[in-house]
């Protein structure tokens, strides 16, 4: 797997959150290959969500939406201090339960 980062940006919350090649082509190959050529939404959904949540799994874990036709991108990050990765991203009709700690003002 690659370690040649993909991109990197700076999310809503402030924390850099990145990925790399490998991990990418990875979360395509094995779970969710309806976002290949999606990475400007992916960077997009990070940095303009309308609405973060935090995992009810996992405390460290927040889940970044944006609307996107009729669906939503998720990209769903792990925060570490002032940094975190993305762990996976998805389209999906619902925003999943959780606590909202950060939604955009009109």
């Amino acid at each position: 797997m690659s370690d040649e980062l993909l991109f990197e940006v700076i999310c809503v919350l402030g924390k850099r959150i990145r990925i790399t090649k490998g991990y990418w082509t990875k979360i395509l190959q094995d779970k969710h290959p309806i976002m290949e050529g999606k990475e400007k939404k992916v960077q997009d959904t990070l940095q303009n969500a309308r609405q973060v949540r935090r995992s009810k799994s996992d405390p460290k874990v927040y889940l970044y939406y944006k609307k996107s036709g009729r669906r939503h991108v998720c990209v769903v990050a792990k925060h570490l201090n002032s940094d975190g990765f993305v762990v996976t991203t998805y389209l999906t009709d619902n925003v999943k339960e959780g606590e909202t700690v950060w939604t955009r003002s009109k």
